[in-house]
């Protein structure tokens, strides 16, 4: 069952400074609290008009070295270790502000970026926060490589990895992050690897500029030839390099035996936060990378979409209502034949739930349309701000002695027509909350199933004179 919970953020601000690890640039990077339904965004300061880019799987745009975002020719490099610090702290909203396009290295991992929440602390916000519940399996089998990420119904988000490098020095392993509370002690720390012959490219083609022995773990799966050492030597300023017992270039500790596996469940948990929203499922991920991640979280993000653009919610309309027509009367100014709403089914400080039944009685349907009865765009969007008023009119003591008016009206849309013999539900979310008699709101109509009209309303009410 889905358990209501707050949205997070991060209670005050706080900065990191570091080198990109492909670009050897020094980078600040300061994360600040956001909104809620902000999700997690990148702010780039050092260009002109600090452009935004969303952490969205829709922006990226490779996956070569680490997971790339690009939108309206603004990029950001390498965000995944952030991402998975900021989902493994169970956050929603963070504006990450940076001066250059490549995010902080560090040592590898997740850990500093870990610590630096934890040293501020983090802020549960007033709003609830949006998860998608897992109802069948879902996955996305990468042809080339054999990579398979799927995800299938669980109680909770839990992420499995299976990873198999084809390498005797490194071979099978697997990790598993059974509750995302254990990221920051079994996962965080895990450091970014490479191998070898990997780096012998890297270094050739001039990148890894950021690298030394203390943000990778380089595994050794060839013999290194006199050449190689020299490069390495000057790459990572080092007088002498050596290979350990275990495998792997001096300098540098495991700290599990699957530090590897580790690291590409961690690197799991930032792809996939570019879903946007969080997963109720356990998820398997065999052999995954950059790629197979990205694609995987694209799929999930379009389905959520879909989904959530269909959705269509039930209530049981035979429960004695909230509020019956007389308590309508008796909030609401409007009489008939303009008051467009018989029931008021359910209410908070931040919803409202009304319904109408549409019936050919009816004094529109005479003239719209006499051959073709259908009820008027404009009073479906009247009966949703109705609905909204007797929201906003439950904020003053005597109700009675107010009027409501409209302010704007915007985003409109119709979908469907709704004929006589309709029943419309209409559902009411504060966008904002309300300030001096001003109600900001995102209002829907649904009828037989689907939703039929949208948009975003501001009324206020006003005494009367």
């Amino acid at each position: 069952m889905e358990i209501m919970v707050k949205q997070k953020t991060i209670k005050t601000e706080i900065s990191l400074t570091g080198v990109g690890l492909h670009t050897g640039k020094e980078v600040t990077m300061t994360f600040k609290p956001a909104p809620v339904n902000n999700g997690f965004t990148f702010v780039r300061v050092d260009l002109e008009g600090q452009p935004i880019i969303e952490a969205d799987a829709n922006y990226v745009v490779n996956t070569q070295r680490g997971t790339n975002l690009e939108k309206l020719g603004v990029k950001i490099q390498t965000p995944e270790h952030v991402l998975a610090a900021l989902e493994g702290c169970d956050l929603d909203n963070v504006i990450i502000e940076l001066n250059a396009s490549e995010l902080p290295i560090m040592d590898g991992s997740s850990k500093y970026f870990v610590e630096a929440i934890e040293k501020v602390g983090v802020e549960e916000q007033n709003a609830n926060r949006n998860v998608y519940v897992v109802k069948e399996i879902i996955s996305f089998v990468d042809e080339t490589t054999g990579s398979e990420i799927l995800v299938m119904p669980n109680d909770h988000y839990s992420v499995t990895t299976m990873v198999d490098f084809g390498t005797k020095i490194l071979g099978t392993q697997n990790a598993t992050l059974k509750s995302i509370a254990d990221f920051k002690t079994e996962i965080s720390d895990s450091r970014t690897f490479s191998f070898l012959h990997e780096l012998e490219s890297l270094l050739d083609n001039g990148l890894i500029k950021g690298g030394d022995l203390n943000n990778a773990i380089v595994y050794v799966d060839k013999e290194i030839s006199a050449t190689t050492m020299e490069n390495l030597k000057t790459a990572f300023g080092k007088d002498t390099i050596s290979v350990t017992p275990n495998g792997i270039l001096d300098n540098l500790t495991l700290h599990y035996p699957n530090e590897a596996a580790r690291h590409k469940l961690l690197d799991v948990v930032g792809d996939l936060a570019l879903i946007g929203t969080k997963i109720q499922g356990k998820v398997i991920a065999n052999k995954p990378g950059h790629f197979v991640n990205t694609q995987f979280a694209k799929k999930m993000a379009k389905l959520i979409k879909i989904e959530q653009r269909n959705y269509v919610p039930v209530y049981d309309l035979n429960q004695e209502p909230l509020m019956d027509i007389h308590k309508i009367m008796s909030v609401l100014p409007h009489r008939p034949p303009f008051l467009l709403i018989d029931r008021i089914i359910e209410m908070s400080d931040t919803h409202v739930v009304g319904m109408k039944n549409v019936t050919m009685n009816e004094n529109f349907f005479v003239g719209h349309f006499p051959d073709a009865p259908v009820m008027p765009g404009v009073l479906i969007v009247e009966a949703m701000a109705q609905t909204g008023g007797i929201l906003v009119l439950s904020t003053v003591p005597d109700p009675e002695n107010y009027l409501t008016f409209f302010m704007k009206i915007d985003k409109v849309k119709f979908k469907h027509k709704v004929l006589p013999g309709d029943t419309l539900i209409f559902k009411c979310d504060l966008i904002t909350p309300i300030r001096r008699g001003i109600c900001h709101m995102q209002a829907n109509a649904y009828a037989n199933g689907k939703l039929v009209a949208e948009a975003e309303l501001m009324a206020q009410i006003a005494r009367k004179q």
